[in-house]
């Protein structure tokens, strides 16, 4: 059976509810930049960090295994400033009840709330959870934490397929251009949605996304989304910041259809009939 610990998903939910809490109270700048704390555990975007001591150390550019964790700008979503959408995505859009966020509901209909995956991008943008590359010659492994699933990134020089069969999570293939490892996916179903918000993405949506490691202990990661069904223009995501966290254990982190049974009884209905 899978198993999504009902304490994991209310530590998610307080987690997510203190940010907007936080946000609210320290402000952001113009571009969306939280000034005030982070919900990571224990990685603060909004104070100073202290340089890590093996930063400076040598490593090989196209190696990316290890365990990292995301630090983003932007909170929860490719960027604060989405391009405009297409009336089939405003449709999608206004559909949407998400749970959390500027326009929460407590019994909204966010999919993974009933243990549908969680999709790419949105499951890279969990900041809080770990995520491990595993890496050999011919492919890239990115498995996440949250949700515990992977997706497979191939290096070993096959195109795009040309009709792929719709997946959640798409079907990627990469390439090195320099030290930079570009990424290119298709093939989505278009039943996930892109952020905690609810922006919609249709099956046309394409990703490319480009990773560099900078340094020991970093990786940028840029994407750009084109979907024209539902943006008019190109979605340019803000940078991530992959930290190396080699002391990060990785948990069984799943999600149980009975699990969230539980803890829509006892956290999202009381919260909804809450006087």
């Amino acid at each position: 059976m899978r198993k999504y610990l009902a304490g994991s998903i209310i530590v998610l939910a307080a987690m997510l509810a203190g940010c907007f809490v936080a946000r609210a109270q320290t402000g952001q700048d113009q571009g969306g930049q939280p000034v005030g704390a982070d919900p990571g555990r224990g990685q603060g975007r909004g104070r100073a960090q202290t340089p890590s001591p093996t930063a400076s150390l040598p490593f090989d550019a196209h190696d990316f295994s290890g365990v990292w964790i995301g630090r983003s700008s932007a909170f929860n979503t490719l960027s604060t400033t989405p391009p405009p959408m297409t009336p089939w995505a405003k449709a999608r859009y206004d559909a949407a009840k998400p749970g959390i966020g500027p326009r929460a509901q407590p019994l909204g209909n966010d999919p993974i709330m009933v243990c549908d995956p969680i999709g790419y991008p949105r499951i890279a943008f969990y900041n809080a959870y770990p995520m491990e590359f595993v890496q050999t010659k011919d492919r890239l492994i990115e498995f996440f934490d949250f949700f515990y699933v992977h997706r497979t990134i191939y290096l070993d020089g096959r195109p795009l397929p040309a009709d792929p069969e719709p997946t959640w999570y798409g079907y990627s293939v990469g390439h090195w251009d320099g030290n930079t490892l570009v990424v290119e996916t298709t093939g989505f179903n278009d039943e996930s949605w892109l952020d905690n918000d609810g922006h919609p993405h249709s099956d046309q949506m394409q990703l490319e996304e480009r990773f560099q490691r900078v340094d020991h202990d970093t990786i940028e990661a840029r994407m750009t989304l084109t979907d024209p069904k539902a943006y008019t223009a190109p979605w340019v995501s803000v940078v991530t910041n992959w930290k190396l966290t080699p002391k990060q254990a990785m948990r069984e982190d799943l999600c149980a259809p009975s699990d969230e049974l539980k803890y829509k009884e006892e956290m999202r209905v009381p919260a909804a009939t809450k006087k």
